[in-house]
């Protein structure tokens, strides 16, 4: 099942735009929280999603973005078949995620902060980041 439909992908991108430009006009931008209406958030957080599996498409990594979305990134080992999770997942909050995503903060501040949960040996995505 895809992490956003393709109906919404429009949508998407107005909500990821709606919340980097929320969170850079934040006093701290590094520790961004925008309040924005959930729907704006969970759609962001889709939306980036799908452009990091459209970037580094695979089944070696997860990428959990709780609650709102996971997907599947990288070449590697897929998934055991008994319970369907890489060897190396990663786990960030939604503001986190978004941080990252847009480039208002780097893997290495976030990872230094403690923000970022990654287990197996492919636990960096800075080379992904920011999306665009």
């Amino acid at each position: 099942m895809p992490v956003i439909l393709e109906k919404d992908l429009p949508q998407g991108r107005a909500s990821f735009e709606q919340w980097k430009e929320a969170a850079r006009r934040e006093q701290n931008p590094h520790t961004a929280n925008p309040r924005l209406p959930r729907q704006v958030k969970a759609m962001a957080v889709r939306f980036s999603l799908h452009l990091l599996e459209q970037k580094a498409p695979g089944p070696g990594v997860e990428v959990r973005v709780a609650p709102w979305g996971a997907v599947k990134i990288l070449d590697g080992p897929a998934s055991d078949p008994h319970n369907l999770t890489p060897p190396d997942v990663i786990e960030l909050d939604p503001d986190v995620w978004l941080r990252l995503a847009t480039g208002i903060t780097t893997w290495s501040e976030e990872k230094h902060a403690g923000r970022i949960t990654a287990v197996g040996e492919r636990d960096d995505l800075s080379s992904l980041l920011p999306l665009y």
